[in-house]
């Protein structure tokens, strides 16, 4: 998995950048990124963007993101039923990370209506199947990822696993140990390791 990019911006568009990867005459990389991020480069100046990449029969498909977190996010929205990377790239578009999982937390569906291509059921599945999956931090007045999540998600694909593949393994450990943030994490990669084995 390409895990991030780094290089030059050579040209950017509302939805895409690419950069240049490798020093002069090196690779231009095209990258989906959204709105807010596009509007944060500039030509000629050198980037840095964390990257997921999306395997389909017809394309490689790679979107970055200025965070880990972000995107953290947007591989966790994916696993919701319905929800592809255009919808997931929309919401992050539409809200920042915090805010975003605040109104997962809160249940607030008014606010996720508003994310373009997601609707009325959408925002209803979207709350139904994250709510339990994000958490509100001690340190600060909004939710983030659980954080023994977001370390076996980074340990996971290290290791080679996609994004979509790592964070059905964490739903599998989660499953099995309702009190995994009570673990180490060298018990939780061996609990996901094994079940990735089973099938």
């Amino acid at each position: 998995m390409i895990a991030s990019v780094t290089g030059v911006v050579r040209s950017i568009q509302s939805t895409s950048v690419v950069i240049e990867v490798g020093g002069g005459g090196g690779v231009g990389i095209l990258v989906q990124v959204s709105a807010r991020t596009s509007a944060s480069l500039s030509v000629g100046l050198s980037a840095s963007l964390h990257t997921s990449l999306l395997v389909r029969e017809d394309a490689l498909t790679l979107y970055g993101f200025e965070t880990i977190e972000d995107r953290a996010l947007f591989d966790l929205l994916q696993t919701v039923s319905g929800i592809g990377p255009r919808v997931a790239q929309s919401a992050l578009n539409t809200y920042e990370t915090p805010q975003l999982m605040s109104a997962i937390y809160n249940a607030d569906a008014a606010s996720l209506e508003k994310i373009s291509g997601l609707g009325k059921k959408g925002a209803q599945r979207l709350i139904l199947e994250l709510k339990e999956k994000v958490t509100p931090s001690s340190t600060q007045s909004t939710p983030g990822l659980a954080p023994w999540r977001e370390q076996l998600n980074e340990a996971l694909i290290s290791l080679g696993f996609s994004a979509k593949e790592s964070l059905e393994a964490i739903d599998g450990v989660s499953e099995l140990h309702p009190h995994a943030s009570t673990q180490s994490m060298e018990f939780l990669l061996k609990q996901a390791l094994q079940l990735r084995g089973r099938r």
